[in-house]
């Protein structure tokens, strides 16, 4: 039997690192932690982690004698696109180590994605629906599954605090190198004029998602992402989201109905740097759609999915949501639930005219698949929810149980759609098991 020796890099900022520490010691599993930033300390104080103080240069030479010196058979980290998780998973292939990545889950809310090798483009989970079925055939069906609430003070706090102290002490890891779209300080205070009208705004979300309804309108939900996620800057061909709304209008211009309306909905944790609601109106009104575009910041958005003629987005998380709820979706970037039979994988002229509905017998097989490979059911801001998630995580990285039930293929099957799109990839970006 193979002794594990697991690699921890950055973590999620809030006590989940904790959690998973007490299960390795709980199986008697090795585990060597590194912090790179002052946050990484904070989060993780007290659990005798090591401190990187290098440049991100020479990160990759320091992690090599880390993996000598410590025997590591496994590295886990939040994030699998951050610059050090990056040169982590490329080292780690060469060796024939094992990269395990987690996110919140695709499956929200109250689960948690953890994958061999990466998310997104770089994810080994099926498309081909006839795997999927097939996989999903002979596991149990999923149990329900109790809810982890947690304050958002306490979720936001915990962000603010995990970008903003390497911002204001840098001394003690100043070659630190953040990841970031936005710099922090511009990041947060962004929020302020938008915070301050979110209770006006979240009453005239639910006014217009109201009338909607009662008016029976004809309408398309076009969900926002975050200009810095990085499921737009690593898993699409967008280099900004106005290229998205753009072609969104071109073509919805031509082939929508002329009753049919786009509804924006903003993401709820938008800074308001990019100031949508302008750029989306001077689109609009560029090709003539003014009057047939509605923007809300909040509101129900199960309510206003079920009521809809269909759903267009990049890749965001709610593309889960609306197949559940049997809406046809559209998704233009790289997302692990675009499969034949979910989404429509025809044009977006197409699906203006006549959207495709989604096959409810396989978005089952998906979930079910999904839960049992790399969904985890927990919280990271839960007390039980992280006891209970990193029960599950040790567990299934112990037991080679990610990415299992032989469903999973070795090259990354999106890989190809990635690069025909235009998605920058990497070289030596996935593990194989040959």
């Amino acid at each position: 039997m193979t002794v594990r020796s697991v690699l921890i890099l950055q973590s999620h900022p809030s006590a989940f690192c904790r959690a998973l520490v007490e299960e390795f010691e709980a199986h008697n599993v090795k585990y060597t932690i590194v912090n790179f930033s002052l946050s990484d300390w904070y989060f993780r104080v007290g659990l005798g982690a090591q401190a990187y103080w290098g440049r991100l240069k020479n990160w990759q030479s320091r992690l090599e004698r880390l993996i000598d010196e410590n025997g590591i058979t496994d590295i886990l980290y939040y994030a699998d696109r951050r610059p050090y998780h990056r040169i982590a998973h490329d080292v780690a292939m060469q060796r024939g180590i094992n990269t395990f990545a987690y996110e919140f889950g695709y499956m929200r809310p109250d689960w948690i994605t953890l994958e061999r090798g990466g998310m997104g483009v770089y994810s080994h989970f099926p498309n081909d629906p006839a795997k999927i079925k097939q996989s999903a055939a002979n596991l149990p069906e999923l149990k329900p599954t109790s809810h982890f609430p947690h304050a958002f003070l306490q979720e936001a706090t915990n962000e603010v605090i995990c970008n903003l102290i390497p911002i204001f002490f840098p001394y003690l890891f100043p070659f630190y190198q953040r990841d970031r779209y936005y710099h922090p300080l511009r990041d947060y205070f962004s929020y302020i004029p938008r915070l301050m009208r979110q209770k006006r705004l979240g009453q005239e979300a639910d006014e217009a998602v109201n009338t909607l309804i009662q008016e029976q309108a004809e309408y398309f939900v076009v969900p926002m992402q975050m200009q810095g996620d990085y499921q737009i800057r690593h898993h699409s061909h967008y280099k900004h989201l106005s290229g998205f709304i753009r072609e969104l209008y071109s073509t919805f211009s031509q082939s929508a109905s002329a009753e049919s309306k786009l509804v924006f909905k903003l993401h709820p944790f938008d800074n308001n740097v990019e100031n949508w609601p302008k750029v989306i109106r001077e689109i609009a009104a560029e090709f003539g759609c003014l009057e047939r575009t509605i923007i809300i910041d909040g509101g129900n958005l199960n309510q206003l999915l079920r009521h809809s003629r269909g759903c267009v987005l990049v890749n965001s998380t709610v593309g889960m949501e609306a197949l559940k709820s049997g809406v046809p979706v559209k998704a233009m970037g790289i997302a692990v639930y675009d499969i034949a039979g979910l989404t429509d994988q025809r044009s977006l002229d197409d699906f203006w005219r006549e959207p495709a509905l989604p096959d409810a017998d396989l978005y089952h097989d998906l979930e079910k698949l999904m839960g049992h490979t790399i969904q985890v059911h927990g919280s990271f801001f839960n007390s039980e929810g992280r006891k209970i998630a990193a029960q599950e995580f040790v567990k299934r990285i112990l037991e080679d149980g990610v990415n299992g039930h032989g469903a999973f293929v070795e090259t990354p099957p999106r890989l190809e759609q990635a690069k025909a799109a235009g998605v920058p990839i990497p070289a030596n970006c996935y593990w194989s098991d040959k």
